[in-house]
């Protein structure tokens, strides 16, 4: 265990002097590895992880579900989804701020990042909300909550990656997260009433928009939940695997950006380019987490850490909260993924040794991770907004979030203590 601590101190050292992530686990996993075992295993390790995973089959879906998400945004449908969302609610008491939510709902069929939803709608429905004289504290909350989505509903970048870390099912881990996704939405909107019911003046309500006008906002977003339908109904039924999916819904977004005509040869290649980017970033980081998990397994810390909480005696059930304690407090510090990266290897024998599903702690993990975007002090989602509307104290944002986090966490007791609402849908799949 003390190579294991050296390890992750020289880890955290590297991480807070600025090292990007990638390379610095890449950089301590080797070294461990090499001090651990030697040289010519350090490497042959590595140069295998970096084959296996830039040849992977399974993470193509990486690239096109990127790919998908580019075209989407560059199409302009993220605005047009809040104009539907507020066509439908807009003109109830907060319904802009519901209207907010249902938008990022939209958004994160199509975006699979966090950060990348809360930034997109701080765009779009901000300033609706301001127009409309909304408290900040409402609005801010709304967008901020709404924006965890984009890593729960899926496709989900942060899924993908905790499949090929653990080798679960990446089609299954999809549809296990739309139960909990529309829960998400449902329990959001509950916040949102609350909050105006205590204070009507937080959220007036919006103009009332005209049933021709309804019909014509609706009918600017059908392709889009047409492609969403199609993506996970194709993977449900077992018409193709997810990374066909991702594939048939990379080609739906370019005939649907082509239908609106919002291409051109310049946009096409700055989105390619910006898709490159991030698949390269994205792969970066999953090599560098895999040499570090195998430095964590050859230290032996999976083994150490199940025989520590065993000699506890807590329940299966006590273990599971207590680390869901931990990923909260962990949320403080980090941003989603390297939460993932930094813990999976080390937790994830640990549950599945308990007998828990790797399919429902993957969901549960996720939403951990989604309470700590938004938890004070830190939530990085109350960051990003704070850096886009600027003039908004951030004491004001942490009161807003606070019936958003008692939403998240009531809806996370469920999830836990009833895992019928994740696994159902996986277990009727068809193979």
């Amino acid at each position: 265990m003390t190579a294991t601590l050296v390890g992750f101190g020289a880890l955290f050292a590297l991480l807070f002097a600025g090292m990007p992530l990638a390379f610095a686990m890449g950089i301590v996993g080797f070294i461990g590895f090499w001090l651990m075992v030697g040289f010519n295993p350090a490497g042959a390790m590595s140069a295998q992880i970096v084959w296996d995973t830039l040849s992977s089959y399974s993470l193509s879906v990486l690239p096109l579900f990127v790919l998908m998400g580019n075209l989407i945004n560059h199409s302009g449908l993220s605005r047009e989804l809040y104009a539907a969302s507020n066509a439908a609610v807009g003109h109830y008491r907060g319904g802009l701020a519901m209207a907010t939510i249902l938008a990022c709902g939209g958004f994160a069929a199509v975006s699979g990042s966090s950060l990348a939803t809360a930034a997109t709608m701080t765009s779009i429905a901000m300033p609706s909300m301001r127009r409309y004289k909304y408290a900040d504290r409402l609005s801010t909350a709304s967008v901020a909550a709404g924006g965890t989505l984009g890593i729960l509903i899926p496709p989900s970048v942060i899924m993908v990656i905790y499949g090929s870390m653990t080798e679960t099912s990446i089609g299954k881990l999809f549809i296990a997260g739309v139960v909990p996704g529309i829960l998400g939405i449902m329990f959001y909107l509950m916040a949102v009433a609350w909050t105006v019911w205590r204070d009507p003046e937080a959220g007036p309500a919006g103009d009332r928009v005209s049933r021709q006008d309804k019909l014509r906002a609706f009918g600017q977003v059908w392709l889009i939940l047409l492609l969403f339908l199609i993506v996970m109904g194709g993977i449900y039924l077992g018409v193709f695997t997810a990374t066909e999916a991702a594939g048939i819904g990379a080609a739906g977004a370019f005939i649907i950006a082509l239908l609106r005509r919002s291409l051109t040869i310049r946009s096409l290649f700055t989105i390619l380019a910006a898709t490159i980017r991030t698949t390269a970033m994205l792969m970066s980081i999953l090599i560098g987490a895999l040499i570090f998990a195998n430095f964590i397994n050859v230290a032996g810390v999976p083994s150490a850490v199940v025989n520590a909480i065993n000699s506890l005696g807590l329940p299966p059930l006590g273990v599971i909260f207590g680390l869901i304690i931990f990923y909260i407090l962990l949320g403080a510090v980090f941003d989603e993924l390297a939460m993932i990266l930094l813990t999976i290897p080390v937790f994830f024998p640990l549950v599945i040794g308990l007998g828990f599903d790797p399919i429902w702690f993957g969901i549960v993990i996720v939403m951990v991770v989604e309470i700590g975007l938004i938890c004070p002090p830190i939530g990085m989602n109350l960051f990003v907004i704070k850096a886009a509307v600027g003039n908004v104290p951030l004491t004001t944002m942490f009161r807003g979030i606070i019936p958003f986090v008692v939403a998240d966490i009531v809806r996370l007791t469920l999830i836990v203590l009833v895992p019928t609402l994740v696994l159902f849908l996986p277990n009727q799949m068809s193979n």
